[in-house]
């Protein structure tokens, strides 16, 4: 019988073809990560929300469909764990917000229906930042995510529980939320793969709100592959989101069993990530620097090329972004649903009290921000402004792509920051975003690739960026090079021998 540390060491794949082969069932997996949930959570702090009881009942209704000859979908039975910003009916929805700390979701987010269509076995619901804002965990209610790397460091932002648990062996596989790199940035911190679909690839009906034209839904996993079985259940339009579109909805694993050569592929490099004023960090820059060797060993050929807007895209993500959840979060104003104060007189107190009680330092920031925007005309500090430079972008990507197969990026330009100390200042986390909001702006797909690690084993991920329609090519090439240059055996985290919570060496 297979361990439990074995079992959530395996790829997706895998379990998948353990499942339909018989050799486990679906309550030996659900019952190996819970027991994984178990030993380590209270460490890493990366879900806040566990349904055992209910996943082990999925588990079994999975295993007797699978008896009966009538599984779902190749995933049936196959565990995971979603964001805490995606609704699932009548569980906590609190987007680690003080504000919805008691809201209970009426009904399925879009993904969550079609996971369940699927057969999927939920796991529970996962730490982030506050509204997904931040790159850290660290504006969280619950606290801050730790990186399963290093107990001292964050897994990232927003989407930090999502990372850390995938790392860790908690869930083969996770959704996380993407607005300016919220996916592929804790993605990078803690090894693993995340996608950030082109807009309208998945439906964001259920999803709460932070910037609606940017925000987008993307799973994390161990592998591209896995990550190609994930999108083929959550891609496809939806009735309820007018921004969907059945047309990327595609077999995200067709050029996957008929494998991708890189041999020839063009991936340009913009300058703006790589010269010496990108701000990269010299260990982040070496790690990527060797990677970009190894793309070339497998014959691809890399080019210089330029996204002058690349520059002021973080700037313009700021503004927009929080222009657009001021916008957002006007609705929570402890009237219909969130905090409500116990402290006022009247109804203007009551508005103030409840959401500055409700929302944390940061979701302040960016509200007041956004607030600024929005009453700012044509003031060089506008959404319109912003909005050109965001248009600059895509024209510029656009034509770049049109000669390449992709561009590779660094993710962040740093490795995992340290959470002792003060936090980061917000011009630092700024810079620090500057990787991940190309995506966003531009709605553009990317992944996040594991591709190196300092000395002292740090992860750091290499981004690749296409056509808005070539996420499987992009998820293909990505799956060529990790088969190529896998990750070193016996160096992921949930190999590294956690017992009872803490972290002992190997």
């Amino acid at each position: 019988m297979e361990t439990w540390r074995t079992i959530c060491a395996m790829p997706l794949v895998e379990l998948c073809k353990r499942l339909g082969n018989g050799q486990l069932s679906s309550v030996e997996i659900t019952g190996a990560y819970l027991a994984s949930i178990g030993a380590q959570n209270s460490s890493l702090n990366a879900y806040v929300d566990v349904y055992d009881q209910e996943a082990l009942a999925q588990a079994k209704a999975s295993d007797a469909r699978r008896r009966a000859g009538q599984a779902l979908s190749p995933l049936d039975g196959i565990p995971m764990a979603v964001k805490d910003n995606i609704l699932v009916k009548d569980r906590r929805c609190t987007c680690a917000s003080r504000m919805l700390q008691d809201f209970i979701a009426p009904y399925d987010a879009t993904v969550i229906g079609r996971l369940r269509t699927a057969g999927m076995v939920l796991l529970g619901k996962l730490n982030m930042d506050e509204f997904a804002m931040g790159s850290s965990t660290q504006t969280s209610l619950y606290g801050p995510v730790r990186n399963p790397w290093d107990l001292k460091r964050s897994a990232g932002g927003s989407s930090g529980g999502s990372g850390a648990t995938v790392a860790a062996g908690m869930a083969p596989c996770a959704l996380g939320s993407d607005t300016g790199g919220s996916v592929l940035q804790p993605a990078s911190h803690c090894g693993v793969v995340g996608v950030r679909p082109a807009y309208g690839t998945v439906s964001r009906y259920g999803l709460v709100a932070f910037a609606s034209s940017l925000d987008q839904i993307g799973p994390l996993c161990k592998s591209a592959y896995d990550a190609a079985l994930v999108m083929n259940v959550i891609a496809g339009a939806d009735s309820k989101d007018a921004t969907s579109r059945e047309d990327l909805a595609v077999d995200f694993l067709a050029e996957m069993n008929n494998p991708v050569s890189l041999e020839g592929r063009i991936f340009g490099l913009p300058r703006e990530c790589w010269e010496p004023e990108s701000g990269l960090s010299p260990v982040v820059f070496h790690g990527l620097t060797e990677a970009l060797s190894r793309w070339q060993s497998l014959g691809a050929r890399l080019v210089r090329v330029s996204l002058p807007s690349l520059t002021r895209a973080a700037w313009a993500y700021d503004l927009l972004s929080s222009a657009q959840a001021a916008s957002n979060l006007a609705r929570y104003d402890g009237v219909r649903y969130g905090h409500r104060s116990g402290d006022y007189r009247n109804l203007g107190e009551m508005y103030r009290h409840s959401r500055g009680e409700g929302f944390g330092p940061e979701v302040k920031r960016r509200l007041i921000l956004g607030a600024a925007v929005l009453e700012g005309g044509n003031s060089p500090v506008s959404y319109a402004g912003a909005q050109r430079i965001r248009k600059a972008l895509f024209r510029e990507a656009s034509d770049v792509l049109e000669s390449c197969d992709g561009l590779l990026m660094p993710v962040v330009p740093t490795l995992a920051r340290s959470l002792e100390g003060k936090e980061d200042s917000v011009p630092s986390l700024c810079r620090g975003d500057r990787f991940g909001v190309p995506a966003g702006l531009t709605g553009l797909p990317a992944v996040s690739l594991p591709c190196a690690q300092d000395r002292s084993g740090l992860p750091m991920g290499m981004g690749l960026m296409g056509k808005r329609e070539n996420l499987p090519r992009l998820l293909a090439m990505a799956y060529a090079y990790e088969r190529a240059f896998p990750m070193a055996e016996g160096t992921r985290p949930h190999d590294l021998g956690w017992k009872g919570g803490e972290r002992h060496e190997a």
